[in-house]
């Protein structure tokens, strides 16, 4: 079966709490996983919370890349979505691994959009 799409759901523990509180840097690093997969970034939007967090989305052509960090909790959630199979997303999800200094992380995989067999007559 053929999937639209491919989502990887990035759990960061044990990350470096200055890097997660830093606004420049997770946008740096969020550009970065983009740019790495050759996806077009159409917009953007990065929040710095007080006392301390940061949240982003990058919209790209081809669907998303999006973080929330806990910096007091040395965690981040971060997700990459891409449609299409020319998309590298477990090496951009290392990338964000790596910056993020994550000791600890996990990623989840799911197909997003699997098209049911020709076969299958539709409703």
């Amino acid at each position: 079966m053929n999937a639209l799409g491919t989502h990887l759901l990035l759990e960061l523990r044990q990350c470096n709490p200055r890097l997660l509180d830093d606004l420049e840097f997770v946008k740096e690093t969020m550009i970065a996983a983009a740019e790495f997969m050759d996806a077009q970034i159409i917009g953007e939007s990065f929040h710095r919370f007080n006392p301390q967090g940061v949240t982003g989305v990058l919209s790209i052509a081809e669907s998303h890349l999006s973080i929330h960090t806990w910096p007091e909790l040395d965690y981040a959630a971060a997700d990459i979505f891409t449609c299409g199979a020319s998309f590298q997303p477990q090496a951009a999800a290392q990338i964000i691994i790596d910056r993020m200094e994550s000791k600890d992380p996990s990623i989840q995989i799911i197909k997003r959009g699997i098209e049911a067999p020709a076969s299958v007559a539709r409703s």
